[in-house]
């Protein structure tokens, strides 16, 4: 049994020893192939155009940065600090400081939305291609520019940190592009920002006008009734006779004093009662009357001085300045030639086998 396996063996060691010395005989056919395969991918790796990637990392604001976004906020939480009522504050409860995460999701979510990559395209990318160019399928020109950009999301080391990758052929074009696009999203963000903030003003205002029209109103209830109490005392006051109050001394007179704006104001007398309900009938304004007023017209004047300046606030930060590469990334030209060495190593054998085998087959 052992020596068909040995036989066996040998036979395998002969054929593999034949087929290396033929394939020693096809070595320049190897050699060749190989060089030519190794040109080309030279001549790729030297001859294609060079493309460059420019970078640009942005990160979450500082907190005056975004201080500007939270006047509003902070001014309510006040007010509901300095005793305002329980539904009040309640409802200023919602109203909670912007913090520097509320504010990076604005801009992060513009940043990697597909709506601001295709205004860019539209307005930067396709403007800078050929009429010939644009002549192509707007999907492919579409696809051709996502090629070239990409987002880096945050890693757990840097979790608020993204990276944008342009390329191009030309490095300054391709950082002025990471530098416009950042500067397109920013705006963009920074103007939610402050459109948000800027109803926020607008309705504490419209609340406290509100709330200062609805006090003059019920002032104004209060005084026709008023004016109606009086005039009905007046004329009982008049019924019997009573032109002045009656003078009683002593704690009596106080107690009198105390019911007379009851169901007895007609005993303050005729005159008295003349003379309130003209001075009624002559208010031009029940403002000075009503003594929670004023504050309220003070804050509603503060409200509506407020406005955000843009240059004051900023949804992002950049990390560093934007450089213009000066090192292509692509073509990789040692990699290239690296692996054209390999393939073409690889083709010259797999050659030189099919010679070998085309050989055998004949004889």
């Amino acid at each position: 049994m052992s020596q068909p396996s040995n036989a066996h063996k040998q036979s395998e060691e002969i054929d593999l020893v034949e087929l290396f010395q033929e394939l020693w005989a096809k070595k320049w056919l190897i050699v060749s192939v190989t060089a030519a395969v190794t040109l080309a991918a030279a001549a790729y790796a030297f001859l294609a155009p060079p493309v460059y990637r420019a970078q640009a990392a942005v990160m979450p604001p500082s907190l005056s940065d975004i201080a500007d976004f939270n006047i509003a906020r902070n001014m309510l939480n006040a007010s509901s600090d300095m005793g305002s009522s329980s539904s009040e504050r309640a409802a200023n409860a919602s109203y909670k400081p912007f913090t520097t995460k509320d504010v990076y999701s604005v801009f992060t979510r513009h940043l990697q939305s597909d709506q601001s990559k295709r205004q860019f395209y539209r307005d930067v990318y396709l403007p800078s291609l050929s009429e010939e160019q644009k002549k192509a399928s707007q999907d492919a020109l579409y696809q051709g520019f996502l090629r070239r950009f990409s987002l880096t999301a945050p890693t757990t080391a840097q979790p608020d940190r993204f990276i944008i990758n342009i390329e191009g052929g030309d490095p300054a074009q391709a950082a002025d592009w990471v530098g416009l696009y950042i500067q397109d999203v920013g705006q963009r963000s920074l103007q939610e920002m402050l459109e948000n903030a800027q109803s926020e003003i607008q309705v504490q205002g419209r609340n406290l006008m509100q709330q200062i029209e609805t006090l003059r109103h019920s002032a104004k209830v209060r005084r026709e009734d008023r004016l109606m109490q009086l005039q009905e005392a007046l004329k009982v006051s008049q019924a019997i006779g009573l032109e002045n109050p009656p003078m009683i001394a002593g704690q009596m007179n106080d107690q009198l004093s105390a019911i007379m704006d009851g169901n007895l104001t007609y005993m303050r007398g005729a005159k008295a009662l003349k003379a309130e309900i003209e001075a009624l009938k002559q208010r031009k304004s029940d403002d000075p009357f009503v003594p929670e007023l004023r504050g309220l017209q003070e804050q509603h004047a503060l409200y509506e001085s407020l406005t955000i300046q843009p240059d004051r606030v900023a949804v992002y930060r950049l990390d560093g300045a934007i450089e213009t590469p000066d090192q292509p990334v692509k073509p990789q030209k040692a990699l290239i030639l690296l692996l054209g060495a390999v393939l073409g190593g690889m083709l010259g054998v797999l050659l030189a086998i099919a010679a070998i085998l085309i050989s055998r087959h004949k004889t």
